[in-house]
């Protein structure tokens, strides 16, 4: 991408500040960024933020070794986790329509859905972190969790294609950023 993905402008901030400010915007109460490559920098820019970091060392083993990095530092007792890559940018107002039904259905597993396709941000019951912290990229990561309860997921149908936005290469940023006038 040219610069760390955090660090890419969104809507005229990092995108990692974008997205600590849509989250706690959306009413999540904690927000903990996980840093992996260009921690240093990164860092600087969550510091200007009231969310929280770790650093995971092991980044470039993949991405459960930064989910799993950010588990055990959230609080035991969490009532739900919330997952959502930085490369995954999210408006509050979609963050808060998941975090909602989640909350409305007391659901174990929800994900939001658009024209039938998985998005994210991602939310399990906090009873699931046991499961979380044994997920491995071997065992497919998440989803060997997500199929384990497969019958208890909300699927949660939003009309608007951010859900799966992901920013994996200059092109897919560029587009993105035309598009949402980013």
């Amino acid at each position: 991408m040219g610069t760390p993905k955090p660090l890419l402008e969104w809507h005229g901030m990092p995108l990692i500040e974008y997205q600590i400010f849509s989250l706690y915007d959306s009413g999540v109460d904690d927000v903990l960024a996980v840093l992996g490559d260009e921690a240093e920098e990164v860092s600087q820019v969550v510091d200007m933020t009231p969310s929280r970091w770790v650093i995971n060392p092991d980044y470039e083993q993949g991405k459960t070794t930064s989910i799993k990095k950010g588990l055990i530092s959230i609080h035991p007792n969490a009532q739900a986790i919330m997952l959502l890559a930085v490369d995954q940018p999210r408006t509050s107002e979609i963050v808060s329509q998941v975090l909602n039904a989640h909350v409305a259905k007391g659901a174990l597993i929800t994900s939001p859905r658009y024209q039938g396709h998985g998005g994210h941000p991602l939310i399990f019951d906090g009873s699931l972190k046991p499961e979380l912290e044994r997920i491995t990229e071997d065992k497919q990561g998440l989803r060997e969790v997500f199929e384990a309860h497969r019958k208890d997921v909300l699927e949660l149908a939003i009309d608007d294609p951010m859900v799966r936005l992901d920013l994996n290469t200059p092109e897919a940023y560029e587009e993105a950023k035309r598009l949402y006038k980013a």
